[in-house]
């Protein structure tokens, strides 16, 4: 057997070791924020206010922090959107949204969970920019974004972590052209373990058993923003905003608690 040690971006899944209590980890899951210049970001405040009162073990962010309309490919090149949303402003739009949240996570004295973050397709737009213009390699980057100064831990586009036995991703990518698994029950019977998944407007949820007797759960949920999407219809854009707190996270079993919006809006929004 080979003892040559497989670089981080070939694995295909990443395995975080969190310490635990005994009855297992508190795990907070941030979906998709889509955050841009022109949007409301104060629930970023409210949220960090309120993991700053439950204090979790872990919390994980699902990517698409930063929705980047301003490299989007669904836009041709020089058109007058791309001309009107330029990178730097989408930088500094989620650098202070950012901010909002980290400042009230830095308040507490001794608490001090882990951040982990998976990066999103929008993220990626900045990747496959340079791919397409090398010329840009150096001037504008990832980096820009300054998510591990804010805290987090980084994961690359479509790369899984485990926490508590659960995987996390942006997606999670099913055939041979990757195509996103759109369905919990479909997350549950491909990849036979609890997995938690952003990247879609919607709150779908899916329960199974392992031979051990362990319970699998399968969540997807993408929308932690307040404002419509412009490529939604009003009836599309009526989707559920929120985010999870996971409670007694062990092997991979847990107890999923949602939390909207509206509802950190009621309690932190004077």
């Amino acid at each position: 057997m080979s003892d040559k040690v497989i670089p981080p971006y070939l694995q295909p899944i990443r395995r975080m070791r969190v310490a635990a209590p005994p009855q297992g980890l508190r795990i907070a899951v941030i979906p998709d924020g889509q955050v841009h210049e022109g949007v409301p970001i104060n629930h970023w405040t409210w949220v960090g206010k309120y993991l700053a009162t439950k204090k979790p073990d872990v919390i994980v962010n699902l990517g698409d922090f930063t929705d980047f309309p301003s490299i989007s490919s669904y836009n041709a090149r020089g058109s007058l959107q791309l001309e009107g949303a330029r990178y730097k402003k989408d930088v500094d739009s989620s650098k202070r949204a950012m901010g909002l949240f980290v400042n009230e996570i830095s308040k507490v004295p001794g608490w001090n969970p882990e951040m982990y973050l998976t990066l999103g397709n929008h993220e990626h737009r900045v990747i496959r920019l340079i791919e397409d213009d090398p010329k840009l390699e150096g001037i504008i980057s990832l980096d820009d974004l300054k998510y591990e100064d804010a805290g987090w831990k980084v994961f690359p586009f479509l790369q899984p972590i485990v926490v508590g036995g659960i995987a996390f991703c942006h997606y999670f990518p099913s055939g041979i052209m990757g195509r996103p698994i759109t369905t919990a029950r479909a997350l549950l019977s491909k990849l036979h373990m609890s997995v938690f998944a952003g990247h879609q407007q919607v709150r779908d949820i899916a329960y199974g058993k392992r031979a051990d007797g362990v319970e699998m759960t399968a969540i997807i949920s993408g929308s932690f923003y307040q404002h419509a999407e412009e490529y939604l219809s009003p009836f599309t854009n009526n989707h559920w905003r929120g985010m999870y707190l996971l409670h007694e996270a062990n092997n991979g079993s847990f107890n999923e608690m949602a939390l909207s919006i509206s509802y950190f809006q009621r309690r932190f929004g004077k």
